[in-house]
């Protein structure tokens, strides 16, 4: 077991190793890096990890991350709310919004089904969703989901039971511009979008399938 000669150097190494792709080695390396700036610099790079926990909501409408109770993007008037993206999660709305191609509103489920992992139908964000549907509000609902097989399941899902409520409403998905397991995240600003202008009629998926 390694040893530091500071209790507080290594508690910091510990904490910055629970980061996500971060070994050991990486984490002694942003600590030194943390302490030789100015403390005024670390107590403002703190405050912003403090205040994102502590201050920011989920939009009550889409689930996305938002200062306020209602994200900016439920807020502005020229988007168009009959339109609706449905993704998994907020990865995915900040992708999607780097393409400038949605003039929508999004719907963040929070996941996708996944029995494996023992996520069903009810530990995502679908009923909010479809009770939009049943206001009667909606035109499109465009499946932005991962072309895996929980995506396909999880996208099947949604039609299945939008259809089941209304049959006047368009369902779309992006088309497959991206490569089979590819999450929409990691895809580029222009394969995204053109996959996203090219969408097609989610029930002619099917059949292509």
């Amino acid at each position: 077991m390694q040893e530091y000669s500071s209790k507080l150097l290594e508690n910091a190494i510990n904490q910055l190793s629970k980061l996500p792709g971060i070994g050991k080695r990486t984490a002694i390396k942003l600590a030194l890096y943390l302490l030789n700036q100015p403390i005024e610099e670390i107590d403002i790079f703190t405050n912003a990890i403090s205040s994102l926990r502590h201050q920011i909501f989920f939009c009550k409408h889409c689930h996305n991350i938002s200062d306020q109770e209602e994200c900016e993007i439920c807020r502005n008037p020229h988007r168009n709310k009959s339109q609706i993206c449905v993704v998994q999660d907020i990865r995915d709305v900040i992708a999607i919004e780097n393409t400038k191609v949605h003039t929508g509103i999004y719907h963040v489920l929070g996941g996708i089904i996944s029995p494996i992992d023992g996520i069903g139908p009810k530990d995502l964000f679908l009923n909010t969703l479809f009770e939009k549907i049943e206001k009667g509000n909606i035109n499109e609902i465009i499946l932005a989901l991962p072309t895996t097989t929980e995506g396909d399941t999880t996208a099947y899902y949604i039609y299945k039971h939008t259809k089941s409520i209304s049959n006047t409403i368009e369902i779309t998905t992006i088309a497959r511009g991206l490569s089979v397991g590819d999450e929409i995240e990691y895809a580029d600003e222009i394969t995204l979008g053109r996959s996203f202008i090219n969408r097609i009629d989610f029930e002619s998926s099917i059949l292509k399938k």
